[in-house]
């Protein structure tokens, strides 16, 4: 439970998620209006916009955002058809990888703003595919260990279809294929275990073991990207001593 699953962490932690809420209901409802755009506004039938209002309503989104982010994508709202998916690739601290997505309208100047943030925190930014090999879209569910034992929840997640349980610190991370994910999250929900965090990411192969120096600094280079008003998600492989990462969350 590396990179990915840490910065997650330490955003709880922090309580940065619930002070950037606003920022995030803009990157969601982006994401639901280019879904809906792109493959249509009916939720069942659109996978890609099932999975963007799943995000909306973890975050608590009010129902009538996501309804005006479908007609917007479904009715060619202003805007709606000007964004551009990107993925920048690069590495941070330490030489660990990062894949930034973005959604922009102005291709120059979010790739300027990236590589600047990249540069000013001890990274770079690289070519296409220089890191994305290292990664593989999954789902990720992320549970609180004091609610259920990691035999039974073992248990649990693979008679559901789930491809693996991570055990890292105070949590747990049920690993599924992204076709398995909404069954998986269905059948832990039935069962009344309440998850931390439940989304479809880039799960790492391998992880960079980083120092006190260079932890501070790539943590401080994920909060500088996910701020940029583009950018959608930010996946690394990074890895921090638990010692480590409570001193610098």
């Amino acid at each position: 439970m590396s990179g990915h699953s840490k910065w997650s962490t330490i955003k709880r932690k922090k309580g940065a998620i619930d002070a950037k809420r606003g920022k995030i209901f803009t990157k969601i409802i982006k994401e639901i209006t280019l879904a809906a755009r792109l493959g249509g506004g009916d939720v069942e039938g659109n996978s890609r916009l099932r999975q963007a209002v799943m995000a909306a309503k973890e975050e608590n989104m009010p129902k009538d955002n996501i309804d005006r982010a479908i007609k917007k994508g479904t009715g060619g709202g202003e805007g709606a058809a000007a964004y551009e998916e990107i993925t920048y690739e690069g590495y941070g601290p330490g030489g660990a990888a990062v894949i930034v997505d973005v959604m922009t309208d102005n291709k120059n100047r979010t790739v300027a703003e990236i590589r600047h943030i990249l540069s000013k925190h001890g990274g770079n930014l690289g070519e296409n595919g220089c890191v994305s090999w290292i990664f593989a879209k999954k789902g990720s569910i992320v549970i609180d260990k004091k609610l259920i034992g990691e035999d039974e929840l073992m248990e649990l997640a693979l008679e559901a279809g789930a491809e693996d349980v991570r055990a890292e610190g105070s949590e747990f991370e049920v690993i599924t294929e992204t076709a398995a994910f909404e069954t998986v999250k269905k059948a832990i929900d039935a069962k009344g275990i309440k998850h931390l965090e439940a989304r479809i990411s880039m799960i790492p192969s391998n992880t960079v073991k980083l120092d006190a120096g260079k932890a501070e600094s790539m943590l401080k280079l994920m909060e500088k990207l996910e701020d940029n008003d583009d950018v959608q998600n930010v996946y690394s492989n990074f890895d921090i001593d638990e010692d480590v990462m409570e001193k610098l969350s």
